[in-house]
């Protein structure tokens, strides 16, 4: 390191295991990135991407002050106040002809992984009043979003694995290995799985995949894809007939376990055993091994919410926790408690949670916790009638590549929309369609608090960092972005971007009965950090900002502890174990039951060095096993007549695409696997590495009609295709 340079920490925000950093820094350059050794809850722990910081810090490819699309139809650099002049003449004009629901807000992944995308997005909503929410979560976790909600009364109540004192985790549609984790916040994840081994537990996956993280397992069960549902009510079911369930304390707040017990009676091991392609022996001891650990964990992810059974099955993976007893107590599953949290409550009846509020406006698509399915985003561009979508804010996110029907939004973006916003650093495949778009600097010259992911979090604690190098000149803060776009929308175009934060101050404070004054009290050198600070204060710990900054490792909040019945928001103030749209839905999974299955299915997979789209154009990331490749078995192309590394060509109900085949026994027959996020093909973009390895978009074989009926999830996996070798 040389005599100018300097190190600072910093929370990677690159992923959902939020390892702590330490940055080398020459002037305004970021060198190189390491584990912070330091960090109270990664330990040093770090993964490629964490590694590739400066890399994707320093890449030319991102903007660094807006553009504006000019009368010639081209996008320019243009100054910040034209940016913002623009939005503000139009899109409040737009609304007042047309009325809210003219307007569509698309949120990206990414938006959890800032400050600015957590904090000021339910603001712009408010300010635009339109019900046409679109967000990544139907292309991922919402199953899990509307299980919580029906189970325990509130959608954000999701319980993790306690892994640090679990005797026993099963793992279904999972690979932690690659993902780090998800709705599952820990650092150095295969280190927590290898210490469960050497402390004699037992791991347990369940995927199609022999992937890394089945290699680590004591038992991998290769389960045909989409049958996941079925294979927990199994489960589910031989534990209550064979009076192996046990929910302990849970037992007085729980009610329709009598109820439950004849909903899954169809669902025996010789019944779904050739629908998921698990001998019935197999599923009797998979449950015999749960009941019997002294602790266990369930835990399922994307590869079992983004099925046709997606929400039951989120649910079933609950239902087990209950059943064994293993829900919220220490070494099962637990309901973390972060430091931003609202302070706990008395046990009480709450609000519940409720489906269906309100319906997609072209094919009657219910909104689930606020939101409607982002595969219904390009209908509602494209489909004549009144309240069709004619301007679109997007933040963060890139549905062109990410979201079924990806041509039908292209074409919807270009020819369907009067006016459009992006918030995006890059002008990817959808941010160039847009008539402002406004870039947000490096991470490194923003602060960084994990507002969503400590909600998930293995082991309750709290850290912060501020921006590890000055704003540089000529580009605006995120927070400040999103504020001045929250002004220009509301008709408020040119008052300080404060007043937005000043409001939501005055919002919370109303909201917790505290009095106005406290305002005065709070500290920080803006308006995001003086949010932080009330949030600190008004949560379960009674901490400040002064207190987080004079740790710059984080502080140490303690295990995962019970928190049950005080987190139940349910309207009978119990867990509520068999909902209505859960029992009205199991029909639908019975007939599943007599299903043939597909000679050929589709699923996705996870790289290590990739998130999802928006992590293509770092050049270190690129290559090795970070590869758009279509896995296929070496039985199943022989049968296709397919070689190594030759062109296949994947077909389904949504159209074509090729990609080069890796033949390889890792998947198993009948199955073959694409990575989600890639398609850099098209025009118009700036994005050069991305550009130069574009892969395949698995989503275009998606037609858009294939949803999860409860949570309006996009059905990625188990889609039937045909493969051939390419002409």
């Amino acid at each position: 390191m040389s005599h100018d340079s300097r190190t600072a920490p910093r929370i990677c925000p690159l992923c959902e295991a939020t390892c702590g950093l330490t940055l080398t820094i020459e002037g305004t350059t970021v060198t190189g990135a390491r584990g912070d050794r330091d960090d109270i809850f990664s330990r040093g722990f770090i993964c490629p991407k964490g590694a590739s910081f400066g890399g994707l810090d320093a890449d030319p490819d991102r903007l660094r002050v807006p553009l504006v699309r000019g009368e010639d139809g081209e996008l320019r650099e243009a100054a910040w106040s034209e940016a913002f002049d623009l939005i503000a003449a139009r899109m409040p004009a737009l609304t007042k002809a047309h009325g809210p629901q003219a307007v569509g807000v698309v949120l990206g992944n990414p938006n959890v992984h800032t400050m600015a995308g957590a904090l000021y997005p339910p603001l712009l909503l408010a300010a635009l009043r339109t019900r046409n929410v679109f967000t990544a979560s139907t292309l991922d976790q919402m199953p899990k979003h509307v299980s919580s909600g029906l189970l325990f009364g509130d959608a954000h109540a999701i319980p993790v694995p306690d892994l640090d004192r679990t005797d026993h985790l099963l793992l279904i549609g999972a690979n932690p290995l690659e993902s780090n984790g998800s709705l599952c916040t820990a650092p150095d994840f295969p280190g927590r799985l290898k210490a469960l081994r050497r402390r004699g537990g037992t791991l347990t996956v369940i995927d199609p995949r022999r992937t890394r993280t089945a290699r680590l397992a004591d038992r991998h069960v290769a389960i045909r894809p989409g049958a996941d549902a079925l294979l927990l009510a199994a489960l589910a079911r031989i534990l209550l007939t064979e009076q192996l369930a046990d929910p302990g304390p849970l037992a007085e707040h729980l009610e329709g376990i009598d109820e439950l017990a004849a909903a899954l009676a169809d669902f025996t091991p010789d019944a779904v055993a050739a629908a998921c392609d698990v001998d019935a022996a197999t599923i009797t001891a998979i449950a015999h091994e749960l009941a019997a650990a002294p602790t266990a964990a369930v835990y399922g992810r994307i590869g079992s919410c983004t099925v046709e059974h997606g929400t039951l099955a989120s649910w079933l993976v609950d239902v087990l926790n209950i059943l064994t007893g293993n829900l919220d107590r220490p070494g099962g599953a637990l309901f973390p408690l972060s430091a931003t949290a609202r302070a706990p409550r008395p046990a009480a009846p709450g609000k519940g949670f409720a489906l269906g509020r309100w319906s997609s406006r072209v094919s009657g698509r219910p909104e689930a916790k606020g939101e409607l399915p982002i595969a219904a985003l390009a209908e509602e561009i494209d489909t004549p009638g009144e309240d069709r979508i004619r301007a679109l804010v997007v933040i963060a996110a890139n549905p062109v590549l990410s979201a079924p029907v990806g041509d039908r939004l292209d074409a919807a973006l270009a020819d369907g929309l009067d006016f459009m916003v992006s918030v995006d650093p890059y002008l990817n495949e959808t941010s160039r369609h847009a008539d402002v778009v406004l870039p947000p600097p490096p991470p490194s010259q923003s602060a960084h608090f994990d507002f969503a992911f400590n909600s998930f979090a293995v082991h309750n604690q709290v850290r912060y960092t501020r921006a590890a190098v000055p704003l540089e000149d000529g580009r605006m803060d995120e927070s400040e972005i999103h504020a001045r776009l929250v002004l220009a929308v509301s008709g408020m175009h040119g008052a300080p971007p404060s007043a937005v934060d000043d409001l939501a101050i005055g919002t919370a404070l109303t909201r917790a009965g505290a009095p106005e004054e406290q305002a005065a009290e709070l500290t920080g050198e803006s308006g995001p950090e003086r949010r932080l600070d009330l949030m600190l204060r008004l949560g379960p710990y009674g901490l400040t900002l002064e207190k987080l900054l004079a740790h710059p490792h984080g502080i140490d909040l303690g295990p995962l502890k019970p928190r049950v019945p005080d987190v139940l928001r349910t309207r009978s103030g119990r867990i509520e174990l068999l909902p209505e749209p859960i029992a009205a839905d199991l029909p639908r999974l019975r007939r599943a039951l007599g299903d043939r299955p597909a000679p050929l299915v589709l699923v996705g997979r996870r790289h290590l060095r990739s998130n999802n789209s928006w992590m293509h154009n770092v050049g270190s990331l690129t290559g090795g096993s970070n590869v758009c490749t279509l896995q296929i078995h070496p039985d199943d192309a022989a049968r296709l007549g397919l070689v190594d590394g030759a062109t296949a060509r994947i077909e389904s109900s949504g159209g074509g695409i090729e990609a080069p085949a890796e033949i390889t026994d890792t998947v198993r027959s009948g199955v073959v696997s694409l990575p989600h996020g890639w398609g850099h093909s098209r025009p118009g973009t700036r994005m050069a590495v991305a550009a130069a390895h574009p892969g395949a978009n698995v989503n275009q074989l998606l037609d858009g009609t294939l949803l999860d009926p409860l949570s309006g999830t996009a059905v990625l996996n188990a889609i039937e295709v045909s493969v051939t070798p390419a002409r």
